[in-house]
């Protein structure tokens, strides 16, 4: 089960970067497309306050996927409930969300791994 464990950690963190990415991507994107010449006086603020905003947005989704990776990793419990939730969450993101949403739930829920993440004692 560690090696599981582990797997999903780093697949949890590869998925939170790439959220992350996406959400830096739509802020170029829409940033970019308000310098578009003969745009009119209104459209490029427009543009450039949604960009700010959906780009946070993206990235306010993706930081709890990161930071639950990287718990996971530290084999810390808080991390793991915090992957179980994302999970459920991302099971409606088909395909790669469902898929790792469902990978994630099937192993975080054993029994053996949660004497994983308990302290020694």
């Amino acid at each position: 089960m560690d090696r599981h464990v582990h797997l999903i950690a780093i697949l949890w963190i590869i998925y939170g970067a790439l959220g992350i990415l996406f959400g830096f991507l739509v802020f170029l994107v829409l940033f970019g497309i308000s310098f578009i010449p003969n745009m009119g006086d209104i459209a490029p603020g427009i543009l450039r306050v949604v960009a700010w905003v959906a780009s946070f947005f993206f990235m306010a989704l993706a930081l709890p996927e990161l930071v639950g990776g990287i718990a996971l990793l530290k084999r810390l419990e808080w991390g793991r409930i915090l992957a179980l939730v994302m999970s459920f969450f991302n099971l409606m993101s088909f395909p790669l969300g469902t898929a790792l949403g469902i990978y994630s739930i099937i192993i975080l829920l054993k029994e053996e791994t949660v004497s994983l993440f308990k302290p020694p004692a």
